[in-house]
């Protein structure tokens, strides 16, 4: 590597680690603690890459992007920040940095891009930087884990595009709230945002009128593999006939397209016009060390909202860290949110997560296995994967009835059905007494329905 690097961070210790990396691989280094120094660097000429700090004694790293850029225009910038959300992407693609990373981030990579940067030169930008909507605390986009921040920075890249955008993940990850922020932060924001569902699209005029509504703005198909052949195929016909001014067309799926597209059961046609750009949203297990830092801003949003102080032990953060939130950040976010209700204490202790959680389901949807797979097999797989998503500690006291409770409804409510509500014929079905049967329909809270069995 060579050439002179600008470094800029208030904390000696980065300083310190970034002169003595660069400086083993072959470049020159200038380091400050001050924003207005490495401006004034800048203005004279010096450096051939930045490597600048957000949050900065004297200003702001990202306010200071479009100065750096009308001074040298070729000058390419890489951002690093503490601040793991996804507007610090965005604002970073905004002010067109060449890069951004966030803290703690890894040395050898920025090494890499560092070297990147100093083989290429950055372009000037083609407009001034406009302001972008600030969308405060009510996105929760926030993650440091190398899978968030890649999204981030897809987000950032397709923003701006007519691509159509595909965001796949599962139920609870932010689908809509990946969708929203494209949206919110691209050139469209003015206009209007439209979720559609597969009912708007009926009649002779739903297709019209979705677009007369979202005009030049975003156009959203919710869960849209759950759209029936007849409105996939009116989708295909609304997207032909699109014209100039017509909206941006995002759609939002919790199962995997093309596995719905090859089995048949998903129109091809409609996958490639939807799949332009696919954006992948992980679950929490994907993103664990991310937990905390969730936890950390829904606890703020309830203070902000509730006027609850709260906060969790050392012990209740590792436990909601190690737990494996089948319904991810939906779930988190409803389990924390109880727990500024019912905790009466600033600090929430493990046993309150505990027994939060105990109520929570321990069960994900069963996949694959193949059809003749037992079902000890099956519950002994999933049960396995259970017990290994807690990253090695234990699950919340009490699995024996929650297992229990998981099993038995199920099975009371499809034998229920089996016996057209007859619960007399049901418990002979079951095997076990007719009181037994009466006492855990209320304990489960079952709905029985009487009808006639149609033999």
């Amino acid at each position: 590597m060579d050439g002179t690097v600008l470094v800029a961070d208030d904390d000696r210790t980065i300083r310190t680690v970034l002169t003595q990396a660069l400086t083993r691989a072959g470049c020159k280094v200038h380091a400050t603690s001050s924003l207005m120094t490495l401006m004034r660097w800048v203005e004279e000429g010096k450096g051939d890459l930045v490597i600048s700090d957000v949050i900065m004694p004297d200003g702001n790293g990202l306010d200071a992007l479009p100065r750096i850029g009308k001074m040298r225009p070729g000058l390419p910038v890489i951002v690093i920040s503490a601040q793991n959300t996804i507007m610090t992407a965005i604002q970073a693609a905004e002010a067109e940095a060449y890069d951004y990373l966030p803290k703690p981030f890894d040395l050898p990579d920025l090494m890499k891009r560092s070297a990147r940067a100093l083989e290429q030169k950055r372009r000037a930008p083609k407009m001034p930087v406009q302001p972008i909507k600030d969308p405060g605390d009510d996105l929760p986009l926030v993650g440091r884990t190398p899978a968030m921040q890649a999204l981030y920075r897809l987000v950032a890249r397709v923003m701006n595009t007519d691509l159509a955008v595909l965001v796949t993940g599962e139920s609870g990850t932010g689908k809509s709230l990946i969708a929203r922020a494209i949206h919110d932060f691209s050139d469209r924001r003015t206009q209007q945002f439209v979720v559609a569902q597969a009912g708007d699209l009926q009649g002779m005029d739903g297709p019209s009128s979705l677009l007369a509504r979202a005009k030049g703005g975003s156009l959203v198909f919710d869960e849209v593999a759950d759209y029936d052949d007849d409105t996939q195929a009116r989708i295909v016909r609304m997207m032909d006939l699109m014209g100039d001014g017509a909206p941006r067309i995002m759609a939002t799926s919790q199962v995997d397209l093309s596995a719905r597209m090859e089995a048949g059961a998903f129109r091809q046609d409609l996958y490639y016009r939807l799949s332009g750009v696919t954006l992948h949203v992980p679950s929490l297990r994907e993103r664990v060390d991310d937990i905390p830092l969730l936890a950390d801003h829904f606890l703020t949003r309830g203070e902000r909202d509730m006027g609850a102080i709260r906060r969790l032990s050392h012990e209740a953060r590792e436990l909601v860290r190690g737990y494996s939130w089948p319904g991810n950040v939906r779930q988190l976010e409803n389990t924390l949110r109880r727990l500024m209700v019912t905790s009466s204490e600033a600090e929430i202790s493990r046993s309150e997560v505990e027994s939060v959680l105990g109520n929570q389901p321990v069960m994900e949807p069963l996949k694959g296995g193949g059809e003749n797979e037992k079902l000890s097999a099956s519950v002994a797989r999933h049960l396995k994967r259970y017990f290994d998503l807690h990253g090695g500690q234990l699950p919340p006291n009490g699995v024996y009835q929650r297992i229990l409770r998981e099993v038995e409804m199920p099975l009371i409510e499809i034998a229920l059905d089996a016996t057209a509500g007859n619960q007399a014929k049901c418990a002979d079905l079951l095997g076990i007494n007719r009181n037994t049967l009466r006492k855990k329909i209320t304990d489960l809270d079952i709905r029985v329905t009487r009808r006639r069995k149609l033999m």
